[in-house]
């Protein structure tokens, strides 16, 4: 098992996505002789997890669940929030802006819980590298731990350090930069250092638009070019049926009174899919500010 590789078959030691419905969603590291506890029963990994094949139908003794293979996106929906994460509408328009690639070098502050660190690493497998650095100590012990697990450490880097002052610890090797802090103005000067001299892309994302305007004013110090903001928001759809009761237009003009009958009331109708707009729906998400350096 790997997030950048597929295996047919659980083993010892994956970490397998529990899917137990469209809203309950649970990682699992599976390991011989262990059991997980879950709305539906208890899991036994040595019966019911290792040897299946991946999205295999597992029965429990209070209903049944999927074991399906760990992706960037199943990870997204199902990781241990340490910090605020980044979801897959934004993180597909990142990878794409950013024009990442196999081989691409990208670094990333902060790592956070590594929601997108993941799908960086499946893009630019298998000849890239993901330099990421997170200012608190535990949180990349802990994103360091789970790289590992995920068989994706030898793809990344993680530093503890402070990217504002120390920078990404690298020098003239980024194909791209990516980030998610308070004071993404006071690395954007560290983010120049770490691009490649050919150029390169940096995204920056910040909830607040005060953020953005000091971030953009840091840009066009250091002389990036085509800076823009976008925000990336997503409106489901309700789909419903209903029923739509046909018109009754009344008696056929061109037909006498003598020749037609009084008819009977008519009650018919037709069902129909329709949709309707959620009656909640966020209205902000975070703002993300793109930008090129200059070829030098």
């Amino acid at each position: 098992m790997s997030f950048v590789e597929y295996s047919d078959f659980i083993q010892d030691g994956d970490v397998a996505i529990i899917y137990l419905s469209h809203n309950n969603v649970m990682p699992v590291k599976v390991q011989q002789g262990a059991q997980t506890q879950t709305r539906y029963g208890v899991i036994r990994h040595s019966t019911d997890l290792i040897g299946q094949r991946y999205g295999s139908k597992v029965t429990c003794s209070k209903g049944w669940f999927h074991v399906l293979h760990p992706t960037p996106e199943l990870w997204t929906v199902a990781l241990p929030h340490r910090t605020q994460i980044l979801y897959t509408t934004d993180i597909a328009f990142i990878t794409m802006m950013l024009e990442l690639k196999p081989g691409s070098i990208v670094c990333e502050s902060g790592t956070g819980s590594g929601s997108l660190s993941h799908a960086i690493l499946r893009t630019i497998a298998p000849t890239g590298h993901l330099h990421t650095v997170e200012f608190h100590q535990q949180r990349a012990e802990k994103v360091a731990e789970e790289f590992k697990e995920h068989r994706v450490d030898h793809l990344v880097t993680v530093r503890n350090q402070d990217v504002c002052k120390d920078g990404f610890g690298v020098t003239g090797v980024a194909d791209a930069v990516f980030l998610d802090i308070p004071r993404p103005w006071d690395a954007v000067g560290h983010a120049k250092v770490a691009m490649k001299k050919h150029g390169g892309r940096l995204c920056s994302f910040s909830p607040c638009i005060e953020q953005v305007q000091k971030t953009c004013e840091a840009l066009q110090d250091q002389g990036f070019e085509d800076i823009s903001t976008t925000e990336v928001l997503l409106r489901e759809y309700d789909v419903r049926t209903v029923s739509l009761p046909l018109p009754d237009f009344g008696p056929d003009p061109e037909t006498t009174e003598e020749a037609t009958p009084a008819a009977p009331p008519n009650h018919a109708s037709i069902s129909l899919k329709t949709t309707t707009l959620p009656r909640e729906m966020p209205g902000h998400t975070g703002y993300l500010t793109f930008a090129t350096k200059p070829r030098t």
